[in-house]
């Protein structure tokens, strides 16, 4: 007579595993012996370790192994040691059940007697499957409490803080004295440059020999992550921040594409135009043609990345061509968006001094009030006005929050920013186009450039 084929499956939570010692070591040599003593053929074993049993069947990776390999009819029979270990999941388990019975294959569990054959056994299995997932759900709710109650209190709730960041005493993040230069450094040259291959690049280069040095993927999440604006789980000010709100949204304006390491030939208008025919980004290509001379002649041009699977015959710009129109063509507006960066600028500088004023103003009206000189309703009337224009102001940790950064603009007057321009790396002209402007037209009838929109 043929050997049962048996497969071992053990699963255990970190809750468990650190409460009871139930490991899934402990749990194999327990289902091993078993196996050994009923002369069974131990075919495979599986084992999902730090998972609840509530999880998604699709997320117990080998579980999903193991019905696979019993709809392979390679299996007879599963052990496990509880039935806990086996599902707290009435749906899954039914569905599972299914599998099982489709192909001739049982379960077992060693420490607990169950049996699928008859009504009263398969009752049973229904009644502490409900109890079960009855007692993880309310678990997962007294979790849920403890973490709602951290974080009205603002604590970091588990797992490592966000590089840039520390746990402090308080169970409060904190920003890390080790790294908090690195990621200010970051923000500034980012801001400096609107590239984050850039960015990566030189913060890779000047921290290499730092034992603090971040990854190229961890300087690409500080760059996407809300986190540093301060904000976590949808909660203002749950951290200190390092920018504010409004230049992480420059962030993600600017590029939220990814990083290629690859690519070395940078591009004036990379994802700022769109192809007229299909809407999709153009992107940069380097053209080279030989000369009579016998020299390279080699200049950037810009097509649908869609060309060669769409077939479109879209548009094909030469980057020069688009440099020129852009300073030539678009001169007034260009100027007219220098001057309201210019006195954005300004005023951006002038606000911590309102908001001192507004304060200053709002106390001597409290004095007034309560010496008896102004009447109620002018009182509410004032305070009310000066508490609207004070919500306006920026806070004192979006003040500090700010980077010092200086954009490819900074210093360049209107009369001279297109001397200043000419001047520059092609790094920081494409800065300087990324600041100003969010997409450049192209005519879908003429295939030619047709305007541009700002981004601010």
């Amino acid at each position: 007579m043929p050997k049962i084929r048996c497969a071992i499956y053990d699963r255990v939570s970190t809750e468990l595993q650190a409460k009871e010692g139930l490991s899934l070591d402990a749990q194999k040599k327990a289902l091993t012996d078993y196996a050994v003593f009923h002369g069974y053929e131990i075919v495979g074993y599986y084992a999902d370790e730090g998972l609840t049993a509530r999880k998604k069947m699709q997320n117990r990776k080998d579980l999903m192994r193991l019905l696979r390999d019993v709809e392979a009819d390679k299996i007879d029979l599963i052990l496990v040691t509880k039935l806990d270990r086996w599902f707290r999941n009435i749906k899954d388990y039914h569905n599972t059940q299914a599998i099982l019975e489709a192909h001739h294959c049982n379960w077992k569990t060693i420490f607990e007697e169950y049996d699928t054959s008859t009504a009263n056994g398969r009752f049973a299995i229904n009644i502490m499957l409900s109890v079960n997932e009855n007692e993880c759900d309310r678990t997962s709710d007294r979790i849920l409490s403890v973490f709602d109650y951290k974080k009205s209190r603002k604590e970091h709730l588990n797992g490592k803080p966000a590089y840039g960041y520390i746990s402090a005493e308080n169970k409060r993040l904190a920003k890390d004295p080790d790294t908090e230069h690195i990621v200010n450094d970051i923000f500034s040259h980012y801001f400096s440059t609107y590239s984050k291959k850039a960015t990566v690049h030189y913060i890779l280069s000047k921290y290499a020999d730092s034992p603090a040095c971040p990854t190229m993927y961890q300087v690409n999440r500080i760059l996407k992550c809300p986190t540093y604006t301060g904000q976590m789980y949808g909660i203002d000010d749950y951290c200190p921040a390092y920018i504010t709100a409004e230049q992480y949204q420059k962030i993600q304006s600017v590029s939220d594409s990814k990083i290629i390491p690859r690519q070395t030939e940078p591009f004036l208008f990379s994802s700022m135009i769109r192809c007229p025919v299909c809407g999709k980004n153009m992107n940069g290509f380097v053209k080279r043609r030989p000369l009579k001379s016998g020299q390279v002649s080699v200049y950037k041009r810009y097509r649908c990345g869609a060309k060669f699977t769409e077939y479109h015959n879209g548009a094909c710009l030469s980057e020069s061509v688009v440099e020129e129109y852009l300073i030539t063509c678009m001169k007034d507006e260009i100027n007219a968006k220098i001057i309201g960066l210019e006195i954005k600028k300004k005023k951006q500088k002038e606000r911590p001094d309102m908001s001192a004023r507004i304060r200053a103003e709002m106390e001597r009206l409290n004095i007034m009030y309560q010496k008896g000189r102004i009447k109620d309703a002018y009182y509410d009337e004032q305070y009310a006005r000066l508490s609207e224009k004070l919500e306006s102001c920026p806070s004192v940790q979006e003040i500090t929050a700010s980077p010092d950064v200086r954009t490819p603009l900074s210093g360049a007057s209107l009369s001279e920013w297109q001397k200043v321009y000419i001047n520059l790396d092609i790094q920081h002209k494409k800065a300087f186009w990324k600041e100003i402007i969010l997409e450049i037209h192209v005519n879908p009838q003429t295939r030619k450039i047709s305007g541009f929109s700002f981004r601010i």
